[in-house]
């Protein structure tokens, strides 16, 4: 269903993918962009860029689930960080190492952003998944 390929000729990506193929006919979804804010909608982590990136992985992954996905499942995302400093930017993506998106590898792009919508948010991620048939779900 879904194929995730580095280009040989290209310096190896540590742990995302350049690219992932998906065949024609699978179900997608494109899911809006993942913010760090609890069911009341307050941003969790103010000033904590880890934290609100655990939140945000939290969240996307109930997006996921919505939609009948999983963080397995997703193919491709952009990370959004407030700032301009590379360990802030490696630090939220050790978050999203850790939270089984990089599993595949999935394709990623990390961008450090001056602002993002709601006052004291410091992370944001959008993804594309494939939605899988019911029983692929159940296995992965």
């Amino acid at each position: 269903m879904l194929e995730r390929v580095t280009a040989p000729a290209l310096f190896p990506p540590p742990t995302y993918s350049h690219a992932t193929v998906v065949e024609a006919g699978t179900k997608l979804a494109f899911l809006a962009g993942a913010v760090p804010l609890d069911v009341d909608g307050k941003v969790v982590g103010v000033g904590d860029p880890v934290r609100q990136a655990e939140q945000v992985v939290v969240n996307l992954g109930e997006q996921l689930r919505a939609v009948g996905s999983d963080l397995g499942h997703v193919v491709a995302t952009d990370v959004y960080v407030v700032s301009s400093e590379p360990s802030v930017l490696s630090a939220v993506w050790e978050v999203v190492e850790a939270s089984g998106l990089s599993a595949g590898p999935h394709s990623s792009t990390l961008i450090g952003v001056a602002c993002l919508g709601y006052t004291g948010q410091l992370v944001e991620i959008t993804a594309t998944a494939v939605v899988p048939e019911e029983d692929e779900v159940a296995q992965s």
